[in-house]
């Protein structure tokens, strides 16, 4: 007997197949003019194109390029590298002795090369005392910001994505201050940009017990990014009080005997004003007001109402 289909379930729509992209003749087409002056920097920088084709989805050129390992380094504002992810992919790479997966680099203006995906990679290499690495040359370097996001060597906590993004706004704003609203793909997410900079003034920042709430009530702004990133800078000032503030709670209900893992969620979620409101409503809950009354909540919080039997059965996501 066939199962039915569950009420208000959508099945992805999935592409015909074959119906896009190139055939793999057309990849190899004759390069246009306008990428010779890239392969001759390349060339000038020790480098050694290997082939020239259109990628298979939207045609656009990319070269695939040996380059000396000590011309390519990180983009400015990505995260910062793991050891530990380093080590295992110095050990794997090591013992298969084969770089099977090149990094994507876009050479920057004064030289050398940035890779936006790829990081991990190429400190293994470094490693290994290795003299070059391959690479996918994308010809405009502004996607380095986009090509952050298909960045799949190791998924980012919180933390990681939040400072990466921060890094990124900074970058941008000094380069090409458009209103932040247009950055949204290289963003994700409004309240990475908050959080990021909280996570610059305090290493430990507990960024997970706020992120839920942020994510109901912040939006990319129509601002140019140097005034969004000081309204932003406003705002983790205040997200920081709030956190002392609950901070304050947590200590007293510990000095009353109460033990979790959870009781900074637990607080949090008390003094939460929209934890009843439904998501997806006719309208977005403000911020500052969100803000402003879980703060003063905070700063007032009750701590002989807390029963421990309610703090058992919060649950949510422990102290970071």
């Amino acid at each position: 007997m066939a199962t039915a289909k569950k009420a208000g379930t959508r099945r992805r729509k999935t592409a015909e197949a074959a119906s896009r992209g190139l055939t793999p003749a057309q990849m190899s087409a004759e390069p246009p003019a306008s990428l010779a002056p890239l392969r001759e920097q390349i060339e000038q920088d020790g480098g050694r194109v290997l082939a020239t084709y259109r990628d298979p989805l939207g045609g656009h050129w990319q070269m695939l390029a040996a380059l000396p390992l000590d011309k390519v380094a990180p983009t400015p504002y990505q995260r910062d590298l793991s050891e530990t992810h380093v080590k295992r992919l110095t050990d794997t790479i090591g013992k298969l002795d084969r770089f099977l997966d090149p990094v994507v680099v876009v050479r920057g203006e004064q030289g050398g090369y940035w890779t936006p995906n790829g990081n991990h990679r190429r400190a293994a290499l470094a490693a290994l005392g290795a003299r070059s690495i391959t690479a996918l040359v994308v010809p405009e370097a502004e996607l380095a910001f986009r090509i952050l996001a298909l960045n799949t060597e190791k998924a980012h906590n919180l933390r990681e994505k939040a400072l990466e993004v921060v890094r990124m706004t900074r970058a941008l704003a000094a380069l090409d201050p458009g209103p932040e609203a247009d950055y949204a793909l290289q963003f994700e997410e409004p309240a990475f940009v908050t959080l990021g900079l909280c996570y610059e003034q305090r290493g430990r920042f507990a960024g997970g017990q706020y992120h839920p709430v942020l994510r109901r009530v912040d939006e990319f702004m129509p601002k140019k990014l140097p005034a969004a990133l000081a309204l932003r800078e406003a705002r983790a000032k205040q997200l920081l009080e709030l956190d002392d503030a609950v901070t304050v709670a947590v200590e007293a209900l510990k000095e009353r005997g109460l033990q979790s893992p959870y009781l900074k969620a637990f607080v949090v979620a008390r003094v939460n004003p929209i934890r009843f409101v439904k998501p997806g409503g006719a309208s977005r809950p403000d911020y500052d007001a969100t803000l402003e009354k879980m703060l003063a909540s905070a700063k007032k919080f009750d701590v002989g109402k807390v029963k421990a039997d309610q703090v058992a059965a919060s649950g949510g996501p422990p102290e970071e």
